[in-house]
């Protein structure tokens, strides 16, 4: 029980998403039906459920190939035209899946594409359903030289240019966990900003210094980032066995991992445990450990800053000692936001949400829920009450002044 808590936690380590690792089928079983050419996530998952779903390739500029699927309604009502275009930029190890793991009536992706959304799903690099680099293969080292910084400003920029370039319009960005630290960073960059008409951020972040969650302060703390790099493990795959024991090491060195999602997310509220077993069919997806270790750089160092390589690195590609902060106060005031957050969140700490809204320019509409947890906010149960309702109604407030 340990082990199968132990993988569907690390799914959540730091904006991070599930809990344990008893997974029936093997992790080459899983890679090999996730990585098919023949499999794309809207054949796997989308179509299936009665939605229609195209699949699209792009190449950011340093050379990646990212997924992203267009989800529409499956209701005839809405087949006349396409409503505002809403891309939604899941967490850490996780992937485009993650807005479709519940029921229709309760995964945000069915549900904006049911109230008429043009629903875009980003997947990054490194994820399953992503195709790699035009010229590295995923074996290479060099194929995860990459943090959150270059998700930022690389992955999610181009994401945000191509759906531009397809609808003709500004589009709404959702984020969840690292998909808001990523948002948070793009935004403070005008040629990126540009192109958003405004976005709502579940459990946002990009302040972790207050992080209290007990499993991710024992890895801060045994410096666990610094062990995987100096070891040459460049990919984090918690599907690999290696992966298993590393959890498995943590938890046996005073770590309570009966309880291991709480351990890491805070207690969630309203997680459906029934659905574990279908969620470990798509979670948790790999990620760069040269990401992990930036973050766990925030938790040390309490800085939304871009990647500190050290003192002489940091002078030769920044011509300074320490790495540019990304300033939220550069986010434009006119870009309207709206975020979520949680009293439970241990990942997504009040005083750490406190220090980013004081950075921005603008006022936030807020919505506060005292019980969620951080993974709640993409897998609740009761989600579409409690959360999805209030972002439609926010982004419908916004269209008869938008760009639609």
């Amino acid at each position: 029980m340990a082990r199968w808590l132990a993988a569907l936690a690390v799914t959540s380590i730091v904006s991070l998403v599930l809990g344990d690792f008893v997974i029936e089928s093997s992790p080459e079983n899983f890679d090999g039906m996730l990585r098919s050419p023949d499999v794309s996530l809207c054949e796997h998952l989308i179509l299936p459920a009665g939605y229609p779903c195209s699949e699209h390739t792009i190449q950011t500029k340093d050379g990646y190939l990212l997924a992203l699927q267009r989800v529409t309604s499956s209701s005839s009502r809405y087949a006349g035209g396409r409503g505002p275009p809403v891309l939604l930029q899941h967490g850490l190890f996780m992937a485009g899946d993650a807005w479709f793991l519940n029921t229709p009536e309760q995964s945000l992706g069915y549900i904006l594409a049911d109230h008429g959304f043009d629903v875009w799903v980003g997947n990054v690099r490194g994820t399953h359903w992503s195709y790699g680099h035009i010229s590295l293969s995923e074996k290479d080292k060099d194929f995860w030289d990459w943090s959150w910084e270059e998700l930022a400003l690389y992955d999610l920029a181009e994401m945000i240019n191509y759906i531009n370039s397809i609808t003709n319009s500004k589009l709404f960005v959702v984020g969840h966990s690292q998909g808001t630290i990523m948002s948070l960073a793009a935004f403070t960059q005008p040629e990126i900003v540009e192109k958003v008409e405004a976005a709502a951020l579940l459990s946002p972040i990009s302040y972790l210094d207050h992080v209290y969650a007990p499993f991710v302060l024992r890895m801060v703390s045994m410096h666990i980032d610094q062990m995987i790099l100096a070891m040459g493990i460049h990919q984090l795959n918690f599907r690999s066995d290696w992966g298993v024991s590393l959890m498995d090491s943590i938890c046996y060195s005073g770590v309570n991992c009966n309880d291991l999602l709480t351990s890491i997310t805070g207690k969630n509220c309203c997680f459906n445990n029934s659905r574990v077993d279908f969620y470990l069919q798509y979670e948790p997806h790999p990620s760069a450990s040269k990401n992990l270790r930036h973050l766990f750089q925030m938790i040390r160092q309490g800085t939304f800053s871009k990647y500190d390589y050290g003192i002489l690195k940091n002078l030769r590609l920044y011509g300074q000692l320490k790495p540019p902060e990304f300033d939220l106060s550069r986010i434009p005031k006119s870009l309207p936001l709206w975020m979520a957050y949680g009293g439970n969140d241990a990942l997504a700490d009040l005083t750490d949400f406190q220090h980013t809204l004081k950075e921005l320019q603008s006022t936030p509409e807020l919505l506060y829920l005292e019980d969620y947890g951080h993974v709640d906010f993409i897998l609740s149960i009761n989600a579409k009450q409690d959360i999805y309702d209030h972002i439609i109604s926010f982004f419908k407030s916004l269209e008869k002044h938008s760009s639609f």
